[in-house]
């Protein structure tokens, strides 16, 4: 609401809600350019609260940065979640092409905290782990394998190794698109359902039916 003079009315918010408000500026921002680049001062005025207030819900930039982050792999959790109303094959493509659209969008911030300065730090690559973990877990929930498999731990092992290929495939294409969107989903795709083939051909039958 605005002011006779023209200044605009702040709104209160709770406490919550502010540190919401702050973390949902901080993604945005995150979007357009990498974690390192957003400062307390492009957050304290986009949100309208002066730049001390900020240290108020987080003590410290990187408690911030770290709470960003969490928010932003939460979301692209959410874009990846297979849907299960699709057949097996197709709910792999489907995912990985989501997987594609979202780093695209994203893609100041993707390279900068898997290769920028951010990379260097302990705690943000334990959120970007944990990311990948969540990952290997949901693609492994999908399958037609027992949870109590014996073999399971090796399919961890080589899912996780995919995911480090996905990312290294993934970075190097943002950087210089040298084949189109289509053909990188179709490399992506490939390459799992030949490492299924290779670790348990009835997995990878099932993967190609």
């Amino acid at each position: 609401m605005a002011k006779a003079n023209g200044e605009t009315k702040r709104i209160r918010l709770s406490p919550d809600e502010r540190r919401q408000q702050l973390i949902t500026l901080g993604v945005r921002l995150l979007g357009e350019r990498a974690l390192e680049e957003i400062s307390v001062s492009d957050i304290a005025e986009q949100a309208g609260i002066s730049r001390g207030l900020l240290f108020h819900y987080f003590p410290t930039m990187q408690d911030f940065q770290l709470a960003v982050v969490a928010h932003a792999n939460a979301q692209l959790l959410h874009r990846v979640r297979p849907d299960d109303s699709l057949e097996l094959f197709d709910q792999l493509r489907d995912s990985i092409e989501r997987y594609i659209d979202y780093v695209s969008e994203n893609r100041q911030s993707y390279l900068a905290l898997l290769r920028g300065p951010a990379s260097a730090s302990p705690d943000l690559m334990q959120l970007v782990d944990q990311t990948r973990l969540a990952i290997v877990e949901m693609i492994l929930a999908q399958m037609p394998i027992p949870a109590q498999d014996d073999d399971r731990p090796r399919l961890v092992l080589a899912v996780r190794g995919w995911i480090a290929f996905v990312e290294e495939i993934t970075l190097s294409w943002l950087r210089a698109e040298t084949i189109t969107r289509e053909q990188l989903v179709d490399l992506l795709v490939e390459s799992l359902l030949t490492l299924s083939l290779a670790l348990n051909p009835a997995l990878g039958a099932a993967l190609r039916a």
